[in-house]
């Protein structure tokens, strides 16, 4: 297992081309010349990430105004993550990291643990990529609720000191 360095603010975002919850690929260099939100959450329809994603979905009209995207990234396929879509009435990308490369190269692929067992898996941190395709802050760790306002607090400070 290869433990990649978190990307910290200022960094080249690392690349991403992942299937969206439709089938569809996804590329973070198409979205050059806009924000992009990059929310990893743990697994799909689980209480915390439920949460989270609902709030991104409230808060969705926000984003949109400030000019951004917002993409959901966990693991599991990308049916898994049309049944969440659908589920929570959620109006954004989910990108499914089948084999967690994209997790790792963000450094969020960590060992966790539960009830005493060890275990590999995502770690709830999200990445704010500016136009330039930079990463512009960084959260991580995460608290699902209130986050989606935390995050938008920071796009609208960023594009306002540009």
């Amino acid at each position: 297992m290869t433990t990649h360095q978190t990307p910290a603010p200022g960094d080249l975002a690392p690349a991403i081309t992942l299937l969206d919850d439709t089938g569809a690929p996804r590329s973070l260099a198409d979205q050059r010349g806009r924000w992009v939100v990059l929310f990893f959450y743990p697994k799909d329809d689980t209480p915390g990430c439920t949460i989270e994603s609902c709030q991104f979905r409230d808060r969705l009209a926000d984003f949109t105004t400030e000019e951004a995207e917002v993409w959901g990234l966990s693991i599991l396929d990308h049916h898994s993550k049309a049944a969440f879509k659908a589920k929570h009435g959620l109006t954004y990308p989910l990108l499914a990291d089948e084999d967690h490369a994209v997790a790792e190269a963000y450094g969020v692929w960590r060992e966790k643990s539960m009830y005493g067992k060890t275990y590999m898996g995502v770690a709830r941190a999200t990445f704010l990529v500016d136009p330039e395709g930079r990463v512009a802050r960084v959260w991580d760790p995460v608290s699902p609720d209130g986050h989606a306002e935390e995050v938008h607090a920071a796009l609208r400070e960023l594009r306002a000191a540009r």
